[in-house]
């Protein structure tokens, strides 16, 4: 019920504050769960794919902020769960697979972790093998602080085609490496489509990656 609300109300905001966000590609989403991979650019970038589909979405999130009995409340009732980054442990896969596996909800991973890393990390692809769904890339470009969404910039989210891993596929370093390599590419293609030019400067001002 939360999320539904929060989802209604958060779209309508963010139409009164910049009413100029475009979604490209939504065709390509698949009719089934799946995971959503993307490189992490702003703080509410996951918000902005999760208003592109009608599907609703789980999110990790650091167990600090689950600390806290009122923000922990809101996070269980927009589908958040825990997940330790300096020590992640079993359940960081465990958990996302069976919430996968249930049918109900995607799951919205950053393959990098963080705003300020371009090293992608396998967690994505070890979730999608176990819980036999897709991965979608997806990219953001638009705003990167709050205050300049009043800009009224253009935001554009746009959606890859849809990754699938074998589930008989071995995880050797081989075989992931040439999945991170498809979901980079799909990235850099995206990207390139919006805007041939456009680069990410993350808010402390270090780029991270240029489209060639």
């Amino acid at each position: 019920m939360l999320y539904s609300f929060l989802r209604v109300l958060i779209r309508a905001l963010l139409i009164l504050i910049n009413g100029n966000i475009h979604y490209d590609h939504q065709d390509r989403l698949p009719n089934q769960p799946y995971i959503l991979v993307a490189p992490h650019r702003t703080w509410f970038d996951p918000v902005l794919f999760a208003l592109g589909t009608k599907r609703k979405f789980a999110f990790m999130a650091k167990e600090e902020l689950f600390k806290n009995p009122i923000l922990r409340w809101i996070l269980v009732h927009v589908h958040a769960f825990p997940v330790d980054r300096q020590n992640p442990g079993p359940s960081a896969i465990k958990v996302p697979v069976k919430i996968l596996k249930k049918g109900d909800d995607s799951l919205i991973i950053f393959p990098s972790g963080s705003r300020h890393s371009a090293e992608l990390k396998g967690g994505a692809i070890v979730i999608a093998k176990l819980a036999g769904v897709p991965l979608v890339p997806a990219v953001y470009q638009g705003p990167l602080t709050f205050m300049r969404l009043f800009s009224r910039k253009r935001i554009t989210v746009s959606y890859g085609d849809p990754i699938y891993v074998d589930r008989k596929l071995k995880l050797t370093d081989e075989n992931q490496k040439l999945i991170e390599d498809q979901m980079q590419e799909s990235f850099d293609a995206l990207d390139k489509e919006i805007d041939p030019d456009w680069h990410y400067v993350d808010v402390t001002g270090q780029k991270h990656r240029t489209i060639d």
